[in-house]
């Protein structure tokens, strides 16, 4: 347990990113992922006394805004965005032609994630994006840690069959 007192400027606000990724793949759009990430922050702030209690801030905050983004989708039929990260790290991709055949690697990676069930979509966000400890995600949401694992086997599963599928017969 974390004996250090939590700091909203070092230990709150540089989730943001983090929360805006994980609620732009529960929403698929950018305003209301902005919305949830701000919302999360307030709410977050609101119960500056509990913090000292929780056992992971991350998981806490984590938590809030995706039940706050699942709200939000539930109430609004979202449309698909792609999701356009920060940094590209194109693989060692020397010719114009490479680079442009792995960013649209990547772009289909994300349309596929995009189009996982939801909970899949999450479990693929928090684990292989973000890189969270399945114990971590299993705390943010409310499953357990095998549970975490099946969701983000049949995720990987699903997404290497659609993607091959695509490579190979451009279905």
């Amino acid at each position: 347990m974390e004996t250090h007192e939590i700091s909203f400027r070092n230990d709150i606000l540089p989730l943001k990113n983090k929360l805006f990724r994980l609620a732009l793949r529960i929403t698929l759009d950018r305003a209301e992922a902005e919305d949830v990430v701000q919302e999360t922050m307030i709410r977050v702030w609101n119960k500056r006394e509990e913090w000292t209690k929780l056992e992971s801030i991350e998981a806490y905050c984590t938590a809030i805004a995706k039940h706050l983004a699942l709200d939000r989708s539930e109430l609004k039929s979202a449309q698909t965005v792609a999701l356009t990260p920060e940094v590209e790290q194109l693989s060692g991709a020397s010719t114009p032609y490479n680079q442009l055949a792995e960013k649209e690697r990547m772009l289909l990676i994300r349309q596929l994630i995009d189009e996982l069930p939801e909970k899949q979509r999450i479990v693929v966000q928090l684990r292989d994006i973000e890189g969270n400890s399945y114990r971590e995600i299993a705390d943010a949401l409310q499953m357990t840690e095998e549970q975490v694992k099946v969701n983000l086997f049949r995720a990987r599963q699903k997404l290497r069959q659609q993607f091959l599928k695509i490579e190979n017969y451009g279905i």
